[in-house]
């Protein structure tokens, strides 16, 4: 049978899951960061942004869809977090904005600002987008500064569930320097997933080696960052939840104690982080190897799905707050009612219908590496 608490761990799976494909998609943004460092003149740097720019609204709608998936199961999550740290959330939107109107304008007539402004406009996008988003990631594990009173809902005069307990309204994550670990390593595997994905799509002798080394330059301070904030989350305190009394409290080693006792979890963490190295490596290794893309983008979705689980499941607060420890946001008290996330577990269940549209399209589009000569030929062109 299906119950109100198998409905809740649906839901965050599916959200999670919505996190590793997004951090995937920022191969987008990870390329574009690049446009300058990998071309070396005009041409090369056309060749990098129209291919970006066939895959560029595959990312920006997933993060909709992602921040939509938050609202719909977890709406005071998404009051809490998306109203109360709005200057985090409110500059990556404008990072994102900036990148629309980059495609839209950069090659239109009478561009005043000139071509080069606006891919400076991605390449600003190519690195603040990732690291904001790492950063807020990593306030599921480090806390964030908000206070919770669902009694003010029956306040009329000012029925303000949540608020945050200082000015800063976000960008107070900052001061914290364990997330910048998580917002750099993002920053640095966008960067690499970019470099392979233009190692698939591209097919130029004169950037293709400056894009192989590239993957090197960007995948050897991912790992270092990457590890380094795995070991200070499975060793630090966590948010523990008494099942029975709701209460949260400290626990040492919480986030240790759930991949163990998750070993399913385990598992998909481990082989995400294997299939992200092998794609890495072998393009490495390989010169005529050009599908890292796929082994690593695969690996990429596994390990932040498992990461995501790993704050959510087993008694976790996924959303602790460091202002008030028991206003930390549980899948329990912040889901939505069990009808709202009954009908729209059926309404999941087109999902695969829709990644199979998405799957024909993305084959439509690269069916053919783009090349200099059809660059030239392409009535789309940005």
């Amino acid at each position: 049978m299906i119950t109100y608490a198998f409905l809740q761990a649906y839901w965050w799976f599916l959200v999670a899951l919505l996190g590793g494909l997004l951090v995937f998609l920022l191969f987008v943004q990870g390329a574009n960061s690049l446009i300058f460092a990998l071309g070396g003149n005009e041409e090369e740097r056309r060749l990098i942004v129209n291919s970006t720019g066939r895959k560029w609204e595959f990312t920006f709608t997933t993060l909709v869809t992602f921040g939509g998936a938050f609202f719909a199961s977890f709406p005071l999550f998404y009051s809490t977090s998306f109203g109360g740290a709005y200057w985090l959330w409110m500059l990556i939107l404008v990072s994102f904005v900036l990148q629309a109107v980059a495609y839209e304008f950069q090659s239109k007539p009478g561009n005043v600002l000139g071509r080069t402004v606006y891919r400076r406009f991605l390449v600003v996008n190519g690195i603040v987008g990732p690291f904001l988003l790492g950063v807020a990631v990593a306030t599921f594990f480090t806390g964030s500064a908000f206070v919770v009173g669902k009694s003010a809902m029956a306040d009329v005069a000012a029925p303000v569930i949540s608020r945050w307990a200082n000015a800063w309204h976000g960008l107070d994550a900052l001061a914290n320097p364990w997330v910048w670990l998580l917002g750099l390593a993002v920053v640095f595997l966008a960067r690499t997933l970019g470099s392979l994905y233009l190692i698939n799509n591209v097919d130029d002798a004169a950037l293709a080696p400056r894009i192989r080394r590239q993957v090197l330059t960007d995948a050897v301070p991912f790992v270092v960052l990457f590890v380094a904030f795995v070991v200070y989350v499975l060793t630090k305190e966590g948010y523990a939840v008494d099942p029975v009394t709701q209460a949260v409290s400290l626990a040492p080693h919480k986030y240790w104690h759930n991949l163990v006792a998750m070993p399913a979890v385990a598992v998909v963490f481990v082989l995400g982080v294997v299939l992200v190295l092998y794609g890495v490596v072998r393009t490495l290794m390989s010169p005529r190897f050009v599908r890292g893309i796929w082994t690593a983008g695969a690996g990429t979705v596994l390990a932040v799905l498992a990461l995501l689980l790993l704050a959510g499941y087993n008694d976790t607060a996924f959303y602790p707050s460091t202002a008030d420890l028991q206003s930390s946001l549980t899948l329990r008290n912040s889901c939505s009612s069990e009808f709202t996330l009954r009908t729209m577990a059926w309404v999941s269940l087109l999902i695969p219908v829709v990644l199979a549209y998405i799957a024909y399209a993305w084959h439509a589009i690269d069916r053919r590496s783009l090349t200099r000569s059809e660059l030239d030929k392409d009535e789309h062109r940005y």
